[in-house]
C-alpha cells in the first residue's frame, strides 16, 4: 500500500526525458451512461500500431514520434471515430479520452484531446467516488475532499452544508441541469438534516467553482457547483444498502415512432436515510427516531432531431423525532476540568418536505446548419417545513477531580452551577418559488483557430413565504431566573415572527468567450460578461460585471485571472432580525473580487501512463453592505441589518492523480484569513489575564478558518484491483466563536478545538460482467458488478466540536461546555449494479 504518499507532496516528482517514441493513453467511455468500454481496438494506420482498451476502458499507445497519423477506435455497436494526431515531439505523452456512442442512437461520438482544465474549476465524473465513505449519503459531503477551499464548518461529518473561501452555507450555488435547487432554511442541527436533492446515481457528471465565476451563473458570493444527469441509451439499474440507508435506480431508453432519433429517456431513483445508528454515538442518550426519503424522475423526449424536452421532478421528505435522556460532558486540562450532567424531559418532532419540478425546452441543431441554440425553462419549489420542541434540561455543572493517582478520580470537587433550561419552539414556515427562464447562444466562428461564444439570459421568479415562528428559551440558576429581574420572569431569548412575504425578481445576463487557438495544445480564452438583477422588496438594481482570463500555453499548463463584483440580494431569512422583524429595506450584500491560478500536469509518464495535476489559486475579495451573523451548529442566525464589511484572502492548492491505475486521489490544501468588522463598533481584543482590553481594526468572521487540509486516497492490492481501500482525511484549524448574546464588542475572540478525522473504506469486489465465462451458474450473475464494503467512520476516535453551550451561574459567570460530533461507527454496505 502506498498511504504513506498521501503526508507529502513530493511524490510526484518523477517526468520522462528522452525517448524517441511518443505515448498516447486515455479512456474509452460510453456517451449514454459514461461506463467504461472494454476490447475497443485503438489502432494507429501510418504505424499499424493496435492495442485494445482494458475493462476499465483505459488503453495506452506508443508510436514513433516526429509524425502525424490517424487514431481509430472500434468496437462492434459502437460508431467508430478517427482522431487526427498531429505531429508532436518526442517524448510527449498526448492524453485522447473518447466517449463512443451506441450505434442505433442519434447522437455523435465525442473526442477529447489533451487540455488543461481551466485552473481551479473541478470537473469529475462520479463513478469513482460512489464507494467513498460517507456518513450523509450527499454529494455535497464529498466536496472538500476534491474542490479547492470547501469545508464542512462546524457541522462535520453530519451535514452536507459547506463553506467555501471563507463564505457560508447560504452563499453556494446549486445547479441540477440547469434547474437552480433550494434547501431548507429552519435546520439547525446536523442531526436533522436529510439527504438533498443531486442523487449521484444519477448524476453523469459535476462541475464546480469556488469563487469568480461567469456571468451566466447566479447571484451568490461563494461557489457554483453544476450538476448534469445522464442521459442513458440501455436498461441498466443499481442497489446500495447499508446501516446508514439504501437506494436505488433504474435507467433506461426506449425508441418511440418510426424515425430513430425519437428516444425516450428515463432515471428514476429512490433513497432512504437514517443516522440513527450514527447518532447513538452521540453525548446526549435518548431515542433518535430520523427517517429521511427521497424519490426523483428525470426523463426526456426527443421531440426532433434538434427539439428535446426534459422533466425534473422531486419529492424530499424528511422527518426527525428525538426523546432525549440524559447526557454527562466532561471537558478541561489535567489541572482543571469540568462536567456538565443533565438530565431531560420533553421531546423534539420535526418535519421538512420539499418538492420540486422542472420543465424544460430545448433546441440544439447541428452547429454546422445552425450555431444557434435556445433553452426555456419553467420550475416551482415548494416547502413545509415545522419544527416542535418543548425540552427541559436540569443540569448540574461541576469541577471533578483529574489526578489519576486519587481514588476519587472522575468524581465531584466542587458545584459550580445548578439549574433548569427550557427550550420551547413551535415554527412554521411554508415557501412557493416559481421561476421562468429562456437561455441561449450563438457561436461565431471567425476561422478555424478563432471563435466568439455569445450567451445570454433572462428569468423572473415569484416567491411566496409564509412564516410562522414562536420560539424562547427559559433558564434558571440556582432557583433564579436568569436575567434576574425582581418584578418580571424574563426570557433568556425570544423570537416571535408572523409574516407573509410576497416578491417578485428579475435577472438576466450577457457574455462572450472569444477563443483563440494557435494550436491543439495552445490557446487564449477571455470571457467577460455582465449580470443585472432587480428585486422589488428593497427596490435595488445589481449590476455586476466579471471578467476570466485563460492562458494555456502548453498541454501541461494553464494560467487562469479572473475579478469582477459579486452581490447577493438577500432572501427572507437574511431579512428577518433577531426579535422576528423583517428589513425590507435590507441591501444586496456586495463584493469584489480578483483571483490568479495556476495549473499543471506533471509526474511519472514513462512507464504506467498516469500523469498528475496541480492546481493553485490566490484569491481577495473585498466585502461590504454585510449582514452580521452567527452560526450554532449548522444555524445561522443573521442580524438582518448591513452592518458590516470585511475581507477574505486566501490561498487554495489542490494535487489529484492516479497513484495506481484506475483509482485517482486528491489532496486540497487551504489557507485563510476572514476579517470584518461591525459598523460603529470598536471591537477589543483581551489576552488571558488582561482586565481591559485593546482596540483591533478588525475580528475573524465566523468562517475564519486559517488551515484545512483534505485527503481523499484510494488504492488496491498488487497484481488484485478487486480489492481496495478508500481513506478520507479532514483536518483543519479551530473556528471562532463568541459569548452568545454578547457578542459584539468581544467578538469571536474563542476558538474551537482543531478538526481531525479519517474515515477509511475496504471494498472487495463481489462480481463482475467478465466473471461470467468462468462462473455462469453464480447467482451474481444477474449483475454487472457487485461490491461489498467494510467503513469505519471516525477511525482515530477524535472527539470534534459542533457547538458550545454556555451555562450561567447566579453569579453571572458563565462556562462554555463542548457539545461533541459522533464517535466511531462501522458500517457495512453493499452495492450492486444490474
Amino acid at each position: 500500500m502506498k498511504l504513506y504518499i498521501l503526508l507529502g507532496f513530493c511524490f510526484f516528482t518523477c517526468s520522462l526525458l528522452g525517448q524517441r517514441t511518443i505515448t498516447i493513453h486515455g479512456s474509452v467511455l460510453d456517451l449514454q451512461n459514461n461506463e467504461p468500454i472494454e476490447l475497443v481496438s485503438v489502432y494507429a494506420n501510418e504505424f499499424s500500431i493496435e492495442t485494445s482498451t482494458s475493462q476499465e476502458g483505459k488503453y495506452e499507445l506508443i508510436i514513433p514520434a516526429g509524425k502525424a497519423t490517424k487514431i481509430q477506435f472500434r468496437r462492434t455497436g459502437y460508431k467508430a471515430a478517427t482522431y487526427q494526431l498531429p505531429v508532436l515531439a518526442e517524448g510527449t505523452r498526448y492524453e485522447l479520452n473518447i466517449s463512443l456512442a451506441p450505434v442505433e442512437s442519434n447522437l455523435e461520438v465525442i473526442i477529447t484531446a489533451q487540455r488543461v482544465e481551466d485552473a481551479g474549476m473541478v470537473r469529475e465524473k462520479v463513478e469513482a467516488l460512489k464507494l467513498l465513505p460517507s456518513t450523509t449519503g450527499n454529494l455535497e459531503s464529498i466536496l472538500p475532499h476534491i474542490a479547492l477551499g470547501t469545508s464542512s464548518g462546524t457541522g462535520g461529518e453530519l451535514t452536507s452544508q459547506y463553506n467555501v473561501r471563507g463564505g457560508n452555507y447560504d452563499e453556494n450555488l446549486v445547479y441540477v441541469n440547469d434547474f437552480e435547487i433550494y434547501r431548507p432554511l429552519l435546520v439547525r442541527t446536523g442531526n436533522q438534516e436529510g439527504l438533498s436533492l443531486p442523487n449521484i446515481d444519477l448524476i453523469r457528471d459535476l462541475s464546480f467553482s469556488s469563487g469568480s465565476f461567469e456571468a451566466k451563473y447566479g447571484d451568490k458570493m461563494s461557489s457554483v457547483l453544476d450538476v448534469r444527469y445522464k442521459l442513458p441509451d440501455s436498461l441498466r439499474a443499481s442497489f446500495s444498502a447499508s446501516l446508514l440507508g439504501a437506494t436505488g435506480h433504474v435507467e433506461g431508453s426506449l425508441p418511440l415512432g418510426k424515425d430513430s432519433y425519437r428516444r425516450w429517456r428515463y432515471l428514476v431513483g429512490v433513497r432512504y436515510k437514517t443516522n440513527k445508528y450514527l447518532l447513538g454515538s452521540l453525548d446526549v442518550k435518548g431515542e433518535y427516531s430520523p427517517s429521511f426519503a427521497d424519490y426523483q424522475v428525470y426523463t426526456t423526449y426527443d421531440l426532433s432531431k434538434d427539439w428535446q424536452i426534459a422533466l425534473l421532478a422531486n419529492l424530499n421528505k424528511n422527518k426527525y423525532d428525538f426523546i432525549p435522556e440524559s447526557s454527562v460532558i466532561a471537558t478541561g486540562l489535567i489541572n482543571f476540568a469540568l462536567q456538565l450532567s443533565t438530565d431531560f424531559e420533553g421531546a423534539e418532532s420535526d418535519l421538512f418536505i420539499n418538492g420540486m419540478t422542472g420543465l424544460s425546452l430545448s433546441f440544439v441543431p447541428d452547429r454546422k446548419r445552425n450555431p444557434l441554440f435556445l433553452k426555456f425553462l419553467m420550475s416551482g419549489y415548494k416547502s413545509l417545513e415545522r419544527e416542535n420542541l418543548d425540552i427541559i434540561g436540569s443540569y448540574r455543572l461541576s469541577q471533578i477531580e483529574t489526578s489519576l493517582n486519587n481514588p476519587d478520580a472522575g468524581e465531584e470537587l466542587a458545584l459550580l452551577g445548578s439549574g433548569i433550561q427550557q427550550s420551547y419552539s413551535r415554527n412554521l414556515l411554508q415557501t412557493n418559488i416559481v421561476n421562468a427562464e429562456i437561455k441561449g447562444g450563438i457561436e461565431l466562428q471567425s476561422s478555424n483557430s478563432r471563435s466568439n461564444f455569445i450567451q445570454a439570459g433572462l428569468k423572473l421568479g415569484y416567491e411566496d413565504v409564509t412564516d410562522r415562528i414562536h420560539e424562547w428559551e427559559r433558564l434558571d440558576s440556582a432557583g433564579y431566573s436568569l436575567p434576574l429581574d425582581p418584578d418580571v420572569l424574563a426570557l433568556q431569548y425570544s423570537l416571535n415572527s408572523n409574516r407573509d412575504l410576497q416578491s417578485l425578481r428579475y435577472s438576466g445576463y450577457i457574455q462572450n468567450t472569444f477563443t483563440k487557438q494557435y494550436s491543439r495544445q495552445r490557446e487564449i480564452r477571455i470571457t467577460g460578461g455582465v449580470r443585472s438583477q432587480y428585486w422589488d422588496v428593497n427596490q435595488e438594481f445589481l449590476i455586476s460585471p466579471r471578467f476570466q482570463f485563460t492562458w494555456t500555453p502548453s498541454a501541461h499548463k494553464g494560467f487562469k485571472l479572473a475579478t469582477g463584483w459579486y452581490m447577493q440580494p438577500g432572501f427572507y431569512k437574511e431579512l428577518r432580525r433577531p426579535d422576528g422583524t423583517v428589513n425590507t429595506d435590507l441591501k444586496a450584500q456586495k463584493s469584489f473580487q480578483v483571483l490568479a491560478g495556476y495549473s499543471a500536469d506533471f509526474g511519472p509518464e514513462a512507464r504506467n501512463g498516469r500523469k498528475y495535476k496541480f492546481i493553485m489559486e490566490a484569491y481577495y475579495k473585498s466585502l461590504w453592505d454585510l449582514v452580521s451573523y452567527e452560526v450554532d451548529n449548522v444555524r445561522i442566525r443573521y442580524a438582518g441589518e448591513n452592518n458590516s464589511s470585511g475581507y477574505l484572502a486566501g490561498l487554495d492548492m489542490r494535487i489529484n492523480g492516479e497513484l495506481v491505475p484506475g483509482a485517482e486521489s486528491w489532496i486540497n490544501l487551504s489557507f485563510l484569513r476572514a476579517r470584518e468588522k461591525i459598523d460603529g463598533i470598536q471591537h477589543l481584543k483581551r489576552d488571558v489575564g488582561e482586565a481591559e482590553g485593546s482596540p483591533v481594526a478588525d475580528v475573524p468572521r465566523p468562517t475564519d478558518q486559517f488551515m484545512t487540509l483534505n485527503v481523499f486516497f484510494q488504492d488496491y492490492l498488487p497484481d488484485n484491483e478487486n480489492f481496495r481501500v478508500h481513506v478520507a482525511t479532514s483536518i483543519g484549524t479551530g473556528l471562532p466563536f463568541g459569548i452568545k448574546d454578547n457578542n459584539t464588542i468581544y467578538r469571536n475572540t474563542y476558538r474551537y478545538k482543531p478538526y481531525h478525522r479519517v474515515d477509511i473504506g475496504f471494498s472487495t469486489r463481489l462480481w463482475a460482467k467478465a466473471w461470467k465465462k468462468d462462473k455462469p451458474h453464480s447467482f451474481l450473475a444477474v449483475t454487472r458488478d457487485s461490491w461489498i464494503s467494510l467503513e469505519i467512520f471516525n477511525l482515530l476516535q477524535v472527539r470534534n466540536e459542533a457547538s458550545r453551550t454556555w451555562v450561567k451561574t447566579i453569579f453571572k459567570s458563565q462556562y462554555a461546555i463542548p457539545n461533541y460530533l459522533s464517535s466511531r461507527r462501522l458500517n457495512i454496505k453493499v452495492r450492486f449494479e444490474f
